[in-house]
């Protein structure tokens, strides 16, 4: 095959303009009430979630949006073994109001929507990583 033809195999995924798309159709979808479909829901997650760690690259924290994803951001020492002392966790809908600025960082920790452990666990300074 030339080389002019080759095509990601999965261009739907890689695409920035679909993840981007799957931000807002989600947050529309929170807006009526409603709750996303399931792989719109997953897109947008892990769309902010790649916007954080391009935000905050390093391994010492690591955010778990489950069912959907988990990534290590923020710099600092890196954890390799078993449970990251460093560790944010969060539901889908609160991550999406978080990471686009819909919804204040210290109000969903102090609300328990965000559950935080380590004392590098703090994400307020990188957030919001897309405006809503």
């Amino acid at each position: 095959m030339p080389t002019g033809l080759l095509r990601s195999y999965r261009p739907v995924v890689s695409s920035p303009h679909i993840k981007s798309t799957a931000v807002v159709a989600a947050l529309a979808a929170l807006d009526e009430g409603r709750t996303p479909e399931r792989p719109v829901l997953r897109d947008a997650v892990r769309a902010l979630l790649t916007a954080l760690v391009e935000r905050a690259p390093g391994r010492s924290v690591e955010v778990r949006v489950p069912p959907y994803g988990a990534v290590q951001c923020i710099p600092g020492p890196r954890h390799t073994r078993g449970t990251p002392p460093n560790v944010v966790e969060t539901d889908p809908q609160t991550w999406l109001a978080v990471a686009t600025g819909r919804l204040a960082w210290s109000e969903a920790v102090s609300d328990g929507r965000i559950r935080v452990s380590g004392i590098r666990a703090d994400l307020s300074g990188y957030l919001p990583v897309q405006p809503g």
